[in-house]
C-alpha cells in the first residue's frame, strides 16, 4: 500500500473510526453480506470465456469459477449449464463427449472474438476508474 494511503488509514482510524464499535454478530452479518454480492452477468460471461480458452468440463469450470470468487453457481450448477448451452447454440463454444461420458467445452473463433471484445471493454472501464481515482 502506498505511504499516502497508509497515512490516510491511520488518520481515519484515529478520528473517523475511533467511536465505532461492531459486535461480533454485526461483523458476521457484514461478512455474510459481502460474500453474497452477486457478480454481473457480464463478469460471469467474461470469466467463463476466459476459462474456456482451454478445454474444460462443466465440473472443472464450476471449481475454477468458485476459485475466482464467483459463487452464483453454488448449489445451482444448472444455471452454468444453461449459460454453456446458450454459448454453444450461438456458436461461441464447441463441445464434445469423451469415452468416459464427460462433456468438454472450449472456445471457437466466434467465442475468442467475443472474449477479446469483452476484455477490451473491461480494460477501458478499468482505465476510466483509474483516472477517476488518481485524477
Amino acid at each position: 500500500m502506498e505511504d499516502r494511503l497508509k497515512n490516510l488509514k491511520k488518520v481515519m482510524d484515529k478520528r473517523t473510526f475511533a467511536d465505532l464499535t461492531f459486535s461480533e454478530d454485526h461483523q458476521k452479518a457484514i461478512r455474510r453480506k459481502i460474500n453474497q454480492q452477486e457478480e454481473s452477468d457480464e463478469d460471469i460471461l467474461l470469466a467463463v470465456l476466459q476459462l474456456l480458452v482451454q478445454e474444460k468440463t462443466g465440473h472443472e469450470l464450476t471449481g475454477l469459477l468458485r476459485g475466482r470468487g464467483i459463487l452464483k453457481f453454488e448449489n445451482n450448477e444448472g444455471f452454468l449449464y444453461t449459460v454453456l448451452h446458450r454459448l454453444e447454440q450461438s456458436g461461441c463454444i464447441q463441445t464434445n463427449w469423451d469415452d468416459s461420458g464427460a462433456k468438454y467445452y472450449w472456445l471457437k473463433d466466434k467465442g475468442r472474438k467475443l472474449l477479446n471484445k469483452a476484455e477490451q471493454k473491461q480494460t477501458k472501464r478499468r482505465f476510466v476508474f483509474k483516472e477517476l481515482l488518481e485524477g
